[in-house]
């Protein structure tokens, strides 16, 4: 009988039941939260998901992202699965493979055909710089201050990159979390910022037809773009660098193959991988602090700054062609392709239907994507990285 009572109370010990914290269950119920918003209204199920389970999973078993430890007896245990798959943001690997997937599905055309759209990713990068020094006055020191204003770009990928490269791991999982979900909940925090600083007027507006780009400048584009920026901040090259291959691989047209494994099986391994392993950075004691509240709010607040401001740049720009740009593509400025053009081209379908401003927004969007790791290539530079 004491066989049977100690059998089910060993039973019992292994359960995660008796091991739960409060703050687990406040994950797991936020996992399910997340899990809620990408299955049942479709907010970017391609991150949410993988997110999402992976905050389930770790909070459930958290030696899922243990690491490899030698006993007392000098017997060597292997780490948790998605330890292994984090180390893999840690050095950088998976966010560079997302910018080359990024870069081999979208088209640079409309950036091409409309140069002055990088003044408007330019703007949208006004709040990673105000966050910064906001992040400086609320306590965090110099790196960490950077590592978390790019989270204003709206750009998961650049915001692990540089939070490892500027040494800040313990950081990178509340950083990732934040950019991700900001990236997933932009067709809802972008519109009201959007509609406060336009007119009905200005959202009506109709843009003219963008001119046809040459097969010659679309395969030149990524070349120079690459020459250009690497030279003058070397650090980019990871994340400028795979962009403008995969958009080479695209515009080229001798690589299908390499091409369609860039922007499909690669691709969507990577999103598997980096996923999971960035929710399975939430577990509760890593997650539950004032310093992670810190990072959400000044995420937040630079992603509606970066938004506002590539809207009045858009303005102004509105103003000086005599209403030739409608100011709502300057909010596509931040990094977060497509979505952020998807919610330009939804915001002025609503002021008219007949409006069509996807192909406009996506020059800012383009530009974003660059202006972001642009950005994270001067933090690295001034930090000596």
């Amino acid at each position: 009988m004491s066989s049977i009572t100690d059998t089910l109370s060993n039973l019992l010990g292994q359960t995660a039941f008796l091991n739960l914290t409060w703050g687990n269950y406040l994950m797991i119920l936020v996992a399910f939260v997340f899990l809620y918003l990408a299955i049942r209204h479709g907010f970017e199920p391609l991150l949410l998901v993988p997110i999402a389970f992976g905050m389930l999973l770790v909070n459930i078993y958290p030696d899922i992202m243990s690491q490899p430890y030698t006993d007392a007896a000098g017997i060597e245990h292997a780490g948790g699965l998605l330890h292994y798959f984090y180390l893999m943001d840690e050095w950088s690997i998976l966010p560079s493979l997302i910018f080359m997937g990024v870069g081999a599905m979208t088209d640079f055309g409309p950036l091409i055909a409309n140069p002055k759209s990088f003044l408007l990713g330019a703007a949208a990068q006004l709040g990673i710089y105000m966050a910064y020094f906001l992040a400086i006055f609320m306590g965090f020191n110099g790196k960490a201050a950077a590592a978390i204003s790019i989270i204003g770009g709206a750009d998961g990928p650049t915001s692990i990159f540089l939070a490892g490269k500027l040494g800040q791991t313990a950081l990178m999982g509340p950083i990732a979390v934040a950019a991700y979900s900001y990236m997933s909940l932009v067709p809802i925090i972008q519109p009201p910022i959007m509609k406060l600083f336009t007119t009905e007027k200005e959202r009506k507006i109709k843009m003219e037809q963008l001119r046809p780009v040459s097969k010659l400048e679309k395969i030149l584009f990524p070349v120079i773009i690459t020459v250009v920026v690497c030279l003058i901040l070397p650090s980019t090259a990871p994340l400028i660098g795979m962009l403008m291959l995969g958009n080479l691989f695209r515009e080229c047209g001798v690589v299908k193959q390499l091409t369609e494994t860039a922007s499909n099986a690669l691709m969507y391994i990577v999103v598997i991988l980096l996923g999971t392993s960035v929710g399975a950075s939430t577990s509760a004691e890593a997650f539950l602090k004032l310093d992670t509240l810190k990072i959400v709010a000044l995420g937040l607040v630079a992603f509606a700054v970066g938004t506002a401001g590539g809207v009045l740049l858009g303005k102004v720009m509105c103003k000086l062609t005599h209403g030739k740009i409608n100011p709502l593509i300057g909010s596509a400025g931040v990094s977060a392709v497509p979505m952020a053009a998807r919610v330009s081209q939804k915001v002025g379908a609503e002021a008219d239907p007949t409006n069509f401003l996807l192909m406009h927004a996506m020059g800012p969007n383009v530009a974003g994507v660059i202006g972001t790791a642009v950005a994270a290539g001067t933090f690295m530079a001034i930090f000596g990285v």
